[in-house]
């Protein structure tokens, strides 16, 4: 069997799409397909679909495992500092939640100043706006440098089809889009979470640049991290024995996230006003390996890959059939 046979042949297993007819309340966004079900519970299935600058561009092998469980080593490593959605999870792909009311703005931590998307700090910056999202910056900064100290730019959520929007803690304020109590009670849970992440991931020789949460309220008004935490989709992670090497010689760090694709992508075209290239088979398996190899030096487990010769859609269903039987 030859590499690209075999890289071709992992990306046909990939996991695009997680429909299943027998579970009630289904929706889909980007990356995973949710199920609402009843006793205020929700089934969230994280598929191998990729996407970035707000479009879904292909499918990446394992992708959607290495969310679930990073996002399940954060999450047992942060419950101290806030209570999860979790319940348990019936897959390795899925994990069965709290159905929360979900709070309508994304508390984005950032400790440096990066980025390639029209609403990253560096982009904005680069722009010559020196007031973002409510933060003054000086003259003279560049791409990658560290921030003094870790800073909240927040966003509202889209409407379907719609973009994030930049917003600011006064703005969030004045429109009430959550009460002053729980935009204090969301900054302190942020800023402490993502010291956490930084702490335990500067043990495995890595840095946490940048962040994204999403917290609910359950039913009785507790603040409820939800979603998916410090993963490579939702995160930046740096590998800081050559940070600094690469800053003062003007390149690009070492990463293990998203970013690596995205930087592929501009690369080769604009791509909020360009056709975006198809991605070849290899720079996805690439893209796959940091992926793992991320999971791998965060949590010191070795990654379980799937058999290859399981349709992963068909393993979930029978996990989904033996756990939720009231359904199937």
């Amino acid at each position: 069997m030859t590499r690209r046979t075999s890289n071709l042949q992992l990306i046909d297993n990939c996991l695009t799409d997680a429909e299943y007819s027998k579970l009630p309340g289904f929706s889909r966004n980007k990356v995973r397909d949710a199920y609402r079900l009843s006793d205020r519970r929700r089934l969230l299935i994280s598929t191998d679909r990729q996407s970035a600058f707000d479009q879904v561009l292909a499918a990446v092998p394992y992708k959607g495992q290495v969310l679930t469980q990073t996002a399940r080593y954060w999450f047992d490593e942060t419950e101290d500092i806030c209570p999860n959605h979790v319940i348990f999870y019936p897959d390795p792909n899925v994990v069965l939640v709290r159905d929360l009311e979900m709070l309508p703005i994304e508390m984005i931590v950032r400790s440096y100043l990066t980025g390639s998307t029209n609403t990253s700090a560096w982009t904005m910056y680069s722009r010559g706006e020196r007031v973002l999202y409510g933060h003054e910056f000086p003259e003279g900064l560049v791409k990658n440098q560290k921030l003094p100290n870790p800073i909240i730019t927040p966003s509202t959520k889209p409407t379907q089809g719609k973009h994030d929007a930049p917003t600011t803690e006064a703005e969030i304020l004045a429109t009430q889009l959550v009460t002053t109590e729980q935009w204090h009670e969301l900054a302190e849970k942020s800023l402490a979470l993502f010291a956490r992440g930084q702490e335990l991931a500067a043990k495995k020789g890595l840095i946490l640049v940048d962040t994204k949460y999403e917290f609910g309220l359950d039913e009785n008004g507790v603040v409820v991290v939800a979603d998916e935490i410090h993963t490579p989709d939702s995160s930046r992670f740096w590998i800081s024995e050559t940070y600094k090497g690469r800053f003062e010689a003007g390149e690009e760090p070492d990463s293990l996230d998203k970013e690596f694709l995205r930087l592929w992508i501009t690369s080769r075209c604009d791509p909020y006003k360009d056709p975006i290239p198809k991605i070849p088979a290899e720079t996805l398996i690439e893209f796959s390996n940091r992926y793992v190899a991320l999971f791998e030096r965060l949590t010191g487990f070795e990654f379980e890959k799937p058999d290859p010769g399981v349709c992963v859609r068909a393993r979930i269903r029978d996990a989904l059939a033996k756990e939720l039987p009231e359904y199937f």
